[in-house]
């Protein structure tokens, strides 16, 4: 316990690559920091979203399967990916998100806090979260989209997990990842983690015992990642994990982190993410998502998959410009 520092990213599944390029960065204010593809499938692409640098706790990725059904929310997923925006910015929001034609629920009260919940074209669950510990987010600005800096998102606030129960996964929470249970509002407990560097991270977890188990698909969230700040200590919650009774991966090189993944008692796949290399390991910060990046062992076959993946209009250096993967 003590190894992890709050979210690290939220990995979701979408269908058009560019109707997600646009949502993110034209409606959001995210910067794409990284265009690269699936390791793991790489005739698809896998996008990275975040502040100008893509720090750890404001990285929102997506797998584009374009073939994939649409995903349904229930048990065993992440339901809902919440970003913190700052107290006196919710009119804001909600007149910026009816101008782009995106529907809006509230605001409503939660805890301490104001909620405005969207969805994003996938129907992705998404959450702009007002609250008072925005003034410790100023270096997290994602001001993209010609937000301006005194109303724009300051990375993530929160992940909601729905659970048939929810001893077991808070069990893991709290003895393995270092939160503490903080507050419980009807079938919501609200677990926070205190030594975050980016401010608070909270995982709340919905109990719904009467609720059948969802299944991933596009609009669903694939797994959520909590930051480490290095190999050594990824090791050690690594070893931790197994001793816990749950089987956690080998250590994987995914270029800008290193991943160990692991599914709690309830089924949600989690991953612990260290915070280097970082995005900027094989680009300058100026040219962060301007073109394709690969890893050594795909750039061999780099020309067949600039066949394959759909070309892509790119925001870059506040215009639109045509992505050629070269």
């Amino acid at each position: 316990m003590g190894n992890v520092y709050g979210i690290h990213h939220v990995t979701a599944i979408a269908g058009d690559p560019q109707e997600n390029v646009d949502f993110y960065t034209s409606v959001l204010g995210l910067r794409l920091v990284k265009l690269t593809v699936n390791f793991d499938d790489p005739t698809t692409y896998h996008l990275y979203f975040g502040d100008e640098l893509g720090h750890p706790g404001t990285i929102l990725t997506f797998f584009h399967w374009s073939d994939a059904s649409k995903g349904h929310r229930g048990a065993g997923q992440v339901s809902t990916t919440s970003f913190l925006i700052p107290e006196e910015s919710i009119d804001y929001w909600k007149i910026r998100l009816k101008k782009k034609d995106v529907k809006v629920s509230g605001p409503f009260n939660r805890f301490d806090e104001q909620v405005l919940r969207i969805y994003d074209p996938d129907g992705l669950e998404l959450e702009l979260v007002a609250h008072s510990w925005v003034e410790r987010e100023e270096a997290y600005v994602c001001n993209g989209g010609g937000i301006p800096a005194q109303y724009a998102s300051r990375g993530f606030y929160s992940v909601t997990i729905s659970e048939e129960g929810f001893e077991r996964t808070a069990d893991i929470l709290t003895r393995e990842l270092g939160f503490s249970l903080i507050g419980q509002e009807k079938s919501r407990f609200r677990y926070k983690m205190e030594n975050s560097e980016t401010g608070t991270s909270i995982v709340d977890v919905l109990c719904l015992p009467y609720t059948p188990f969802g299944y991933i698909g596009r609009g669903s969230v694939h797994h959520v990642a909590f930051r480490t700040p290095t190999d050594e200590k990824q090791k050690a919650l690594r070893q931790s994990i197994i001793k816990a009774g749950l089987n956690a991966t080998p250590v994987i090189d995914r270029t800008y982190f290193h991943s160990v993944y692991f599914r709690e008692p309830g089924g949600v796949l989690f991953e612990i993410a260290t915070d280097p290399p970082g995005f900027t390991a094989d680009q300058k910060p100026s040219e962060l998502g301007t073109r394709l990046m690969l890893p050594e062992w795909l750039e061999s076959d780099r020309k067949n998959l600039e066949k394959i993946l759909p070309r892509l209009i790119l925001p870059h250096a506040g215009r639109e410009s045509m992505s050629s993967n070269k």
